[in-house]
């Protein structure tokens, strides 16, 4: 049986996971909430960019992501940001759904399946 690698781990959850080559974050959200709905995305790409990279995977090696956002008013705005963003990498199987938050002020959250760098 492989082992399952679990990094910052919390009494909740951990930020990563790693088992068989696969590597999943959980879902990521800005921070500030303060921001718009780009400013949330850019920030969410930003960190799962760190993520990715601290646990041997990069963004080229996206399988799956899904993208919870509060309110569908913002698809555009959050899909600007993203498009540009994945534009010069492979595309990832995606979904995206609306989603009541944990808080109001989150507009925007993404969780990331990615294979690990061989």
């Amino acid at each position: 049986m492989s082992e399952i690698q679990r990094v910052h781990s919390t009494e909740r959850m951990s930020r990563i996971v790693k088992h068989n080559g696969t590597i999943y974050l959980c879902g990521q959200t800005a921070g500030n909430e303060s921001w718009e709905i780009g400013r949330q995305t850019e920030e969410c790409l930003r960190k799962v960019e760190v993520l990715l990279a601290e646990a041997g995977s990069s963004v080229d090696r996206m399988l799956s992501v899904t993208i919870y956002i509060r309110d569908m008013k913002d698809f555009s705005a959050m899909n600007a940001v993203w498009d540009e963003w994945i534009s010069g990498y492979p595309k990832p199987a995606r979904a995206c759904v609306e989603a009541r938050m944990a808080r109001p002020e989150i507009l925007v959250e993404m969780s990331v399946v990615a294979a690990a760098i061989d």
